[in-house]
């Protein structure tokens, strides 16, 4: 049995904290928001996951330093834009050597670091933790699935092959597959970069469009991914693998992903900030932009979608009309890397 603090108390970290409980380890939950422990240490329910029961054995608790004391490995489950501040404020409960797993998906956009490496950034700067290890786990895996034990598939990235499996072995059951690989920057960038193309497949789909364009967008949009991927130096197996082109897939096209689903409102002439409030929970393809064109300018790789997306949800380009530009670009080969 392993000791596991869960930091964020939103459908993935919670998804996870009941399966993690259910495969007998002692999970206890904090949150930054104080209703959400007492709303669900008293329901034992979530709102966002109606078909998930959460287990009378988790502990809740409203102190930081409760969830990482003493603990096996610590499950950072908060959107990415809070990654830094609550790897802040847990730093002086988080002992030296401590398994750190991020479950979030994002790129810093100053920084342009992952968000493992946000972690390790901010936890370092009292110079009292330079032997942590930290894991990305990231794959096609929706929490709406996955709070209800359907079969889901996942990789623990980390350089550290020991330490990859230490954390395969405390997250693989019956329900949970999980592969190890030590391309955690290429598994990270897969993570943030598949979210803004999730996007544009859903305004597509807003548009009306059909089949045909989703699986462009999809093919398309991972060989963007994939360039980008290969000139900072990641492993090209990495992009057509579970983190890769399985988590595209599965956010590009499923009911339960809010960047899908926040795009298809866009295409449908929803604006973007209010296609947000919409949705009701954070959509981290639109707070992957920025980074994402920071990275294109910083390795000097052509990325179309990618630039489209943008257009459409921050300079107020039409969508349809952002299709047809698309559309008529000079032809190129598909097999061209540096082209699109």
């Amino acid at each position: 049995m392993a000791k596991i603090g869960v930091l964020g108390a939103g459908t993935w970290g919670m998804a996870l904290a009941r399966m993690l409980c259910n495969s007998g380890h002692a999970v206890t939950v904090w949150s930054a928001l104080p209703k959400e422990i007492d709303e669900y240490s008293a329901t034992h329910r979530h709102p966002n996951l109606p078909g998930m029961l959460i287990p009378v054995e988790i502990v809740f608790t409203k102190e930081i330093s409760e969830v990482c004391r003493e603990k096996d490995i610590l499950l950072f489950a908060v959107p990415s834009v809070f990654v830094r501040s609550t790897a802040k404020a847990a730093r002086e409960f988080i002992p030296d050597g401590q398994v750190i797993v991020d479950v979030a998906k994002g790129i810093e956009p100053n920084t342009l670091m992952t968000l493992t490496q946000v972690i390790a950034d901010e936890v370092q700067q009292d110079g009292a933790h330079e032997h942590i290890r930290l894991v990305a786990l990231s794959g096609p895996t929706h929490a709406e699935e996955v709070a209800i034990d359907l079969p889901t598939t996942i990789v623990s990235a980390c350089e550290d092959e020991e330490t990859a499996r230490m954390v395969q072995g405390v997250f693989m059951n019956t329900c949970m597959r999980v592969y190890t690989n030590p391309d955690v920057s290429g598994v990270e960038l897969c993570g943030a970069m598949k979210n803004i193309i999730a996007l544009a497949s859903g305004a597509a789909m807003g548009l009306g469009y059909g089949d045909n364009t989703k699986a462009a967008l999809i093919t398309r949009g991972m060989h963007e991914i994939t360039r980008l991927g290969l000139a900072m130096g990641c492993d090209e197996r990495t992009f057509s693998g579970l983190a890769g082109i399985g988590d595209l897939i599965v956010t590009a096209t499923s009911e339960h992903s809010r960047n899908n689903r926040c795009g298809r409102l866009i295409g449908q002439g929803v604006k973007p900030d209010e296609a947000v409030k919409q949705v009701g929970m954070v959509v981290e393809g639109i707070n992957a932009i920025p980074a994402a064109l920071e990275l294109q300018k910083k390795y000097g790789v052509e990325m179309p979608l990618i630039n489209a997306v943008n257009a459409v949800v921050n300079e107020g380009a039409d969508p349809a009309q952002t299709v047809r530009q698309l559309m008529t670009r000079e032809a190129r080969s598909e097999l061209e890397y540096m082209g699109a």
